[in-house]
């Protein structure tokens, strides 16, 4: 069986190949998921304080009921705001106020309803 040079370059290593796609692909998909953002649990965040700048330029109150904030409306509260994105607990993160949790029983003026 006689083989010349170019029948010899044209044959592909296909363990080696693959070997080094598998490899790549592994070390690509491992940078991915360090890039990702980390979402935090809410029962992980720090509460938001009522007493907090953003918290009182948003008029948020940990209870909707009490509320005297002339643009709320019964029955609004952080639970069914389109920024809530709290689970079933009391507490859930909110868009509006980043690295904290918001009353579920909550609401401010940022209050937008879900649709």
């Amino acid at each position: 069986m006689k083989h010349d040079a170019k029948s010899v370059l044209a044959k592909p290593h296909t363990s080696r190949r693959r070997f080094v796609a598998a490899v790549s692909a592994v070390l690509g998909a491992a940078s991915i998921i360090n890039l990702l953002p980390r979402k935090a649990r809410a029962d992980e965040l720090p509460h938001l304080s009522p007493n907090d700048p953003t918290a009182q330029a948003l008029s948020y109150t940990e209870d909707a009921s009490a509320t005297t904030a002339a643009t709320h409306a019964p029955g609004s509260t952080c639970t069914n705001c389109n920024f809530f994105r709290g689970g079933s607990g009391a507490f859930g993160a909110c868009q509006l106020f980043q690295g904290k949790a918001v009353s579920g029983k909550g609401w401010c003026s940022g209050y937008a309803k879900k649709s």
